[in-house]
């Protein structure tokens, strides 16, 4: 099996180095390409039996399953010079989330599916959010499928929860990092902690509440249970937390609502 990858940003470079790390795709049947031909050749320099295409047609066709990883106003561009060489045979996979699944069927002739990768399948960890498009058959199903589950968790979304799903799983780590970054200013600002230390601290509890999440020990629930005694110091913090965390969150989620909305309009538009 060929596959391809356009685009060697940020999630492209990801997913070509986790599926060959994790030896899901070996890197002799991986062909990669970007439009600074540099990037694509730093990748080939860590993998060296990483193929390298120097224009689109040739990666077009040379794979059978090819990604598409550039920022979603770059997809008419992409699909319109490769309309004419699609075939039914081929499948066609997008990352990004306002692209939908039926507007590339209609583009397109050839199968097609979505997968919303995470920062978090560099550790081979984390979730990949699919969507499968109405001419995908059983074979390129359960080949993605296999093939994510050795970066990550496969999960099947709905187009209509496709925004918030991804949130949660792609932008997630960048939202609980950022509160985890005023989480420490506040405790040297407040208790005097050293920054050094509150970010060890804090990291190696993050990495302990996953392994807790991660073996089934307890769930989220059961956790603030375990760690609340009545009238003790846990229980102020929550209160503390509940007093004051107002609409954050759903603030949080209308804005990238309201991204998803603008950015699927000018897809439409496109």
């Amino acid at each position: 099996m060929k596959w391809g990858i356009i685009g060697t940003g940020n999630m492209g470079s990801m997913l070509t180095t986790s599926l060959i790390k994790s030896g899901a795709i070996p890197a002799h049947d991986l062909t990669i390409y970007n439009r600074t031909l540099k990037k694509a050749e730093d990748l080939q320099e860590e993998f060296p039996n990483l193929n390298v295409a120097k224009d689109l047609i040739s990666l077009q066709k040379t794979s059978e399953i090819l990604f598409i990883c550039v920022k979603p106003h770059h997809y008419k561009d992409i699909i319109d010079s490769l309309k004419e060489e699609w075939t039914e045979n081929q499948c066609l996979v997008s990352i990004t989330s306002p692209v939908a699944v039926k507007q590339l069927e209609k583009a397109t002739p050839c199968q097609v599916a979505r997968i919303v990768p995470s920062i978090t399948n560099h550790a081979l960890a984390g979730v990949s959010l699919f969507t499968f498009g109405s001419r995908i058959n059983e074979r390129y199903r359960q080949l993605l499928l296999t093939t994510f589950q050795q970066i990550s968790t496969p999960i099947e979304v709905e187009e209509e929860h496709i925004r918030v799903a991804s949130d949660i799983v792609s932008c997630g780590p960048a939202f609980i990092s950022y509160l985890l970054s005023e989480w420490i200013k506040a405790a040297g600002d407040v208790a005097g902690l050293p920054e050094q230390k509150a970010t060890a601290l804090t990291e190696n509890m993050m990495i302990g509440l996953g392994e807790l999440l991660s073996q089934r020990i307890m769930t989220l629930d059961e956790l603030m249970e375990k760690v609340t005694v009545k009238g003790g110091v846990t229980g102020e913090g929550l209160q503390a937390l509940e007093d004051h965390i107002g609409p954050l969150f759903h603030k949080m989620f209308q804005a990238t609502q309201n991204k998803h909305k603008e950015d699927k309009k000018n897809i439409d538009l496109q």
